[in-house]
């Protein structure tokens, strides 16, 4: 993989950031020539990602947010790093409808969302340190399993 294959950013975690975020890495997926849903998709995916940073994982408060994306083959990889305040209990976390925001008319589908739009989710949280979320879809993939 050469320098050009990869991207890496970092923004504050303020909700102005999040369009930023969707932005420059749907135009670092476009190097992969994806049709506009994959765009659509992958730009969802992120608005969630980094919008859980903010509301979650700082919980309004100021920190740093680390976008890192590189292509392997066809294939986007997106990386969302934080280290606010990690996530208790991840597979609670990941279930549709799950909020600890409910005050805040939350709807829970944050990491459902990332699922649907991404061919693949892994998230590594620890208390007190922070959360990475890493997301892959393939470009112009294989259709024949319904995605």
């Amino acid at each position: 993989m050469n320098n050009k294959e990869r991207l890496y950013l970092e923004i504050e975690s303020n909700s102005e950031n999040e369009s930023l975020a969707r932005v420059v890495v749907s135009a670092f997926a476009a190097r992969l020539d994806p049709t506009l849903e994959e765009i659509s998709d992958i730009k969802t995916a992120v608005s969630e990602a980094v919008t859980n940073s903010i509301i979650h994982g700082y919980e309004g408060k100021e920190g740093i947010i680390k976008i890192e994306c590189f292509i392997e083959e066809r294939q986007l990889v997106v990386q969302i790093t934080d280290t606010g305040v990690g996530i208790k209990d991840v597979g609670q976390a990941m279930k549709p409808l799950f909020t600890t925001k409910g005050d805040q008319e939350r709807s829970g589908m944050g990491f459902a969302f990332m699922e649907i739009f991404m061919d693949e989710l892994e998230v590594d949280s620890k208390i007190g340190m922070g959360t990475k979320i890493t997301m892959k879809k393939l470009i112009g993939g294989d259709y024949t399993n319904g995605r």
